[in-house]
């Protein structure tokens, strides 16, 4: 018997899809049917369909009791919502149900996640377990009848103690946690288990030294290539040198892992995003053996507009991960991103550009894939780069700057007037590659086969008007340039 929360959540859904106004709605980015959503939760690949829940408020367009969206898809591409997954309200969630993950525990699909309980919520004190659900047919969940599964954090914690993700590793469950110490100093702790109802304190996996703030969200750990990633979202990190612009950040560990030890030994941390708005990625790995990712394309306390259309919040396009040579992670759409192209609008070869003769793609399209490399080894150019023109002068700028070998987007004549500007250090190269992605209220830009990457959503007034693509100085050539127009996948 489906859950009465459930079902009341589906009926005001369907009911505020109808009052919502569609101006900034994306085209190919997951967003709930109606109201607020945030992080991705419990993303797997289940029975041969992709899963993505998320951190999700049915009721109102701002953040709220939460609760677990769901949609789901075959390519991973195209989106089908789902009714709403799991509901708060029970003795061990009632303040909500917070983020965690998803396994297939032989054909159960299992999610794991954290329940908040508030002692005042007016103070905002709290305290936090990890609960289980569980699904026979992927779409309808019974919470655990004995949860909480972990009751409450480590003696040397406080109160921070959520956001579980589970994976197996030959016969036992493990699970890392995001954690404060009684020093607010964050960290990821583990846990191990047999079968994911009894769970077992190993240790702490990494913490820092003060420097990485003081709560670490969202961990999660697996293998890349011959080496292991802790990524996670620490909070209370102090902007300095121009780094960390975004009130919390986003980013990655790579190192080496002995299990039996529990030894996690580490480098730097690095942010996975350089744009505006990207929090909370959760990863998984697909049947093809990718290491797929999706982030929050929004940022907390950031200038949200949609929420006076009745939503608010969306997600990332999948993106897939590998691991340079240096030990840096490289992000790239995944490459089913294709078959949303749906007209190509332009396709040029070794175009001249200089600072009196621009090159322009004259369309309105509002959902584009933008492919263009510029030659940089034979240009003496020190600015170049690509605008989006709007009528009545509004305007989004991509600028590169050959010298310094960095990328900065200009979003302060398109939506994003105070804190406008985020910059990417690219490494000096003969050539530079953009690859740009426009979805209605948001841009993503991956650059040179996804050695840096800038997500910002974005809120333009009026319709664009070109392309244009531009030097400051000097002249470039443009080597080769595609654009396609993109097709509809989620409503």
């Amino acid at each position: 018997m489906l859950d009465e929360r459930i079902i009341k959540a589906g009926e005001v859904l369907e009911a505020a899809k109808e009052k919502i106004n569609e101006r900034y709605r994306l085209g190919y980015h997951i967003m709930a049917p109606a109201n607020w959503i945030n992080d991705p939760n419990g993303l797997i690949q289940y029975k041969g369909e992709y899963h993505v829940f998320y951190q999700h408020h049915p009721y109102d367009e701002n953040w709220g009791p939460m609760h677990w969206g769901h949609v789901k898809s075959k390519d991973c591409i195209h989106w089908e919502h789902c009714p709403v997954a799991i509901a708060p309200g029970d003795e061990f969630d009632k303040g909500g149900c917070f983020s965690g993950s998803a396994v297939d525990n032989n054909g159960e699909l299992t999610l794991i996640y954290t329940g908040h309980n508030y002692i005042d919520e007016e103070q905002n004190t709290f305290y936090e377990t990890q609960n289980i659900a569980v699904s026979k047919d992927g779409v309808t969940f019974e919470k655990y009848e004995n949860n909480p599964v972990i009751a409450e954090p480590p003696a040397d914690s406080i109160h921070h103690f959520r956001d579980p993700k589970v994976w197996k590793h030959e016969d036992k469950w493990y699970m890392v946690v995001g954690n404060s110490t009684k020093d607010n100093i964050g960290r990821v702790i583990l846990y191990t288990s047999p079968d994911l109802r009894k769970w077992d304190y190993v240790g702490v996996l990494a913490t820092s030294k003060c420097e990485l703030g003081y709560m670490w969200e969202c961990p999660d750990f697996f293998k890349l290539g011959d080496k292991y990633v802790l990524s996670f979202s620490p909070q209370g990190i102090e902007k300095k040198d121009g780094k960390y612009p975004n009130l919390f950040q986003t980013g990655y560990i790579v190192g080496d892992y002995d299990y039996d030890k529990n030894e996690f030994k580490h480098g730097d941390f690095y942010e996975f995003d350089n744009g505006h708005d990207f929090y909370a990625v959760q990863t998984f790995l697909d049947d093809k053996g990718r290491r797929i990712a999706i982030g929050w394309m929004d940022m907390w306390e950031s200038h949200m507009p949609t929420k006076e259309d009745g939503w608010c919040g969306a997600l990332t396009m999948p993106r897939e991960l590998t691991l340079g040579d240096d030990n840096k992670i490289k992000m790239n759409p995944i490459e089913e991103i294709e078959l949303l192209r749906e007209e190509c609008i332009s396709s040029e070869e070794n175009v001249i550009v200089s600072e009196n003769n621009s090159f322009k793609i004259k369309t309105s399209e509002k959902m584009l894939e933008i492919d263009v490399t510029f030659d940089i080894l034979n240009s003496d150019s020190k600015e170049l780069g690509l605008k989006i023109n709007g009528s009545d002068e509004e305007e989004l700028v991509l600028k590169y700057d050959t010298d310094a070998s960095q990328l900065t987007i200009d979003c302060s004549k398109y939506g994003k007037e105070q804190d406008s500007t985020r910059k990417a250090d690219v490494s000096k190269n003969s050539k530079l590659s953009l690859r740009v992605f426009l979805d209605r209220s948001s841009i993503e830009v991956f650059i040179n086969d996804g050695e840096a990457v800038i997500t910002s959503r974005i809120y333009p007034q009026k319709n664009i008007d070109n392309i244009e693509f531009f030097t400051s100085n000097g002249e470039v050539k443009i080597e080769s340039l595609k654009a396609w127009k993109y097709k509809q996948s989620i409503q």
